[in-house]
């Protein structure tokens, strides 16, 4: 049997120091980033206050006998660490800053591209610093991001640190305005980006180039170039896509019928640049310097090559929060069995940790860094209790389990938090992992060396046929299983709070696994699952005994979402294969868990026991609502009709009289200018545009 690193759970909290050190610091960032706006003054007198104080007991330690109070000592560095995480958390919030563009008048922005620009369709998407306003022909130095999307063929010519004038059109980022619709606003928030800006062509103008950090536009500007290496010895477009994602994090051609396999299989994992590709890299490294562990000086020879080696890798897949922290974390390692000292793993993590989150405290809210540092958490703490399931004398079952339990541990511990985001769970994720990893280790190793060696016209065809062919192989593996009966638990949506509830029920049944005596966490977590559970049920149960009719905005497109409990109706012109259908109609449908439901079109006319639509004429309950459109031009609406809501779209005839005593519900497909003129009707109006959706609760 392998030697292996004991349980990491430890028994002492001095075992793990760094960790405990990190919890205030992490919590100092939560609070900056719930409160912003605090005082970056305050904050910092408060921490030298603190810093002082605690500097000045520690001379009189002994003293005024300070080692009494022992718990005075630890409070003091909990506040210290904490205003250190609030105060590095307000200091990075761009917008607080004076020079930030939105808080200066201008015609014109000078930016810079700070990444590298992304093509999707026809449109060409990336942020940029904005360094400069320019307003009447003087310019103003400034700071802040702005994401920058241009529909423009030439665009895609743009590359990182170039500079380019833009006019100003920038917008706040839109708000998620359907029910269960992606927070954009927020994704972008969590990375300090507030802002975005569209431009179509001859809207914007290169100025020059080499604005930004040399070493990176190198390092992109060599991935490039190994991506048309891979492109020019290999045929087919997805395997390319797979393996400039997989080797160099290059994702722009990866198409989303890819990640829907890898994802539904529990090995989107792979798809990521992290820890386990910089581990391969590692021990691909060790081999191939292996003559110098002969002498001391030969093992630290050995050690700045690799970890020199690492970050330039690092770096050249884009410095992910997740090849940051399996750098630092394997640097480290390298470092104290170089100089042969023991340092607990989960201190290595939470330092780690710790330097990224003070570089860029936004970081935290980042979902591929709180998925990687969870994953080795749950590899550290959790693999040696699952390990301890089974025992097999065999080397070859053992090295097999030793896997299963690498990706039990992995896949439980993100759980929770892939259901939160993802919402969905793949069952078959043991299998899917066990398959994939020598295709993996021959893709990797047969990729690096196409990449790292000479154009050998022999030697690169056949490493693009192996790397091409290995994951054609892997592709169809995962498409089967996939395609298999219950591969995923799909449409999860849990709450905060059930969330926390997941993670609580984990975490006391492993400590109770790997401490039986402790039975009173055995009961705790029995309590946990009859909580989530209640709160499960009470959702449900509320969800089906809901009767309700929500008007959605979909800017240009009608969309009446009509619901009866578990059954509902959806009244649009879209298509359910559309981009826009798929984006924010259906995610609201999957978060109440309605799987009874019927796309209608605005021509079909349909009778249900609860829902009747007749032409532009619907009924739900006792609930009425006309759609008023071009449709109904020329003619009247009778006065004595019945009717709830008028659902006006594409700018129809205004009929005031029949408006009166009626709630006019006025979606994006109405301009302004027809907007302001029914505001100015004294009529109760709800407008949809630029708005989030009315939902309004009906009974029958």
């Amino acid at each position: 049997m392998q030697n292996r690193e004991p349980c990491m759970i430890a028994a002492h909290k001095g075992e793990i120091t760094v960790v405990v050190l990190l919890l205030p610091f992490m919590a100092g960032i939560g609070l900056g980033l719930g409160y912003p706006g605090a005082s970056a003054a305050a904050l910092a007198i408060a921490l030298l206050v603190s810093s002082i104080f605690f500097a000045l007991l520690n001379f009189g330690y002994a003293k005024l006998g300070i080692y009494k109070i022992r718990w005075l000592g630890g409070l003091l560095v909990t506040g210290i660490l904490l205003l250190s995480g609030w105060l590095a958390t307000v200091e990075h919030y761009e917008l607080n800053n004076a020079d930030h563009f939105s808080k200066t008048p201008a015609q014109y922005l000078v930016v810079h591209i700070n990444s590298e620009p992304k093509v999707k369709g026809d449109v060409v998407r990336f942020t940029a610093d904005v360094v400069q306003t320019i307003d009447k022909g003087k310019a103003t130095p400034t700071s802040g991001t702005l994401l920058i999307a241009i529909k423009d063929e030439l665009a895609t010519n743009l590359f990182y640190s170039e500079e380019l004038l833009i006019p100003v059109r920038y917008a706040p980022v839109e708000p998620p305005y359907n029910p269960g619709e992606f927070n954009y606003k927020r994704y972008l928030a969590n990375k300090n980006v507030y802002y975005q800006e569209f431009l179509y062509p001859r809207q914007y103008q290169v100025i020059k180039a080499g604005k930004g950090n040399p070493v990176i536009a190198y390092a992109l500007q060599t991935r490039q170039n190994l991506v048309k290496k891979l492109k020019a010895n290999m045929h087919d477009t997805t395997a390319i896509a797979v393996a400039s994602t997989l080797i160099l994090g290059y994702k722009a051609d990866l198409s989303n019928d890819v990640l829907q396999a890898y994802s539904k299989t529990g090995t989107i994992h792979i798809l990521s640049v992290s820890g386990g590709h910089v581990a391969i890299i590692f021990v691909l490294l060790g081999w191939a310097l292996a003559f110098l562990n002969g002498n001391r000086r030969g093992k630290i020879i050995k050690a700045i090559t690799i970890i020199l080696l690492i970050w330039s890798y690092t770096l050249l897949t884009g410095f992910s929060p997740a090849v940051n922290r399996a750098a630092l974390m394997i640097s480290m390692v390298i470092c104290g069995k170089t100089f042969v000292r023991y340092i607990n793993s989960l201190n290595l993590l939470a330092f780690s940790a710790f330097v990224l989150l003070l570089y860029d405290p936004f970081l935290l809210l980042d979902v591929g860094f709180q998925l990687s540092y969870l994953a080795v958490a749950g590899l550290v703490v959790f693999q040696p209790i699952v390990y301890e399931w089974l025992e097999f004398k065999n080397r070859v079952t053992n090295y097999l389990w030793t896997a299963c339990s690498v990706s039990i541990s992995a896949q439980v511990i993100t759980f929770p938090l892939s259901a939160f985001y993802f919402h969905q769970f793949p069952l078959y994720f043991l299998l899917s992992n066990m398959l994939i990893i020598l295709p993996i280790i021959v893709i990797m190793y047969a990729g690096l060396l196409l990449l790292l060696l000479p154009p050998i016209p022999c030697v690169s065809t056949a490493l693009g046929h192996i790397l091409e062919h290995s994951i054609l192989l892997m592709n169809k593996v995962l498409y089967y299983v996939e395609q298999a009966p219950y591969a995923s638990i799909s449409k999860i949506w849990l709450t905060r709070t059930e969330h926390l509830l997941l993670y609580l029920i984990i975490i006391g049944l492993f400590y109770f696994m790997y401490d039986k005596k402790k039975t009173w966490l055995l009961k705790a977590s029995v309590v946990t699952i009859l909580l989530f559970c209640i709160s499960i049920s009470l959702k449900k149960v509320r969800s089906s005994e809901t009767q309700s009719i929500t008007f959605l905005n979909l800017r240009k497109h009608t969309g009446i979402v009509l619901k009866n409990g578990d059954s509902g109706v959806v009244v649009t012109d879209l298509n359910d294969t559309d981009k826009t259908y798929q984006y924010a109609v259906q995610p609201g449908f999957d978060s109440i868990r309605l799987i009874n439901y019927r796309v209608i079109k605005l021509a079909d006319n349909i009778r249900l026991p609860w829902f009747i639509k007749q032409q532009n004429m619907l009924q739900f309950f006792d609930k009425r609502i006309l759609l008023l459109n071009q449709t109904m031009s020329g003619q009247s609406i009778p006065r004595n009709l019945h009717i709830d809501y008028l659902y006006i779209s594409d700018n129809p005839f205004m009929d005031t009289i029949a408006m009166k005593n009626r709630i006019l519900i006025i979606d994006g497909s109405n301009s302004d200018k027809y907007i302001d003129k029914l505001k100015n009707i004294p009529v109760n109006c709800k407008i949809l545009k630029r708005n989030k959706s009315i939902s309004i609760a009906s009974k029958p």
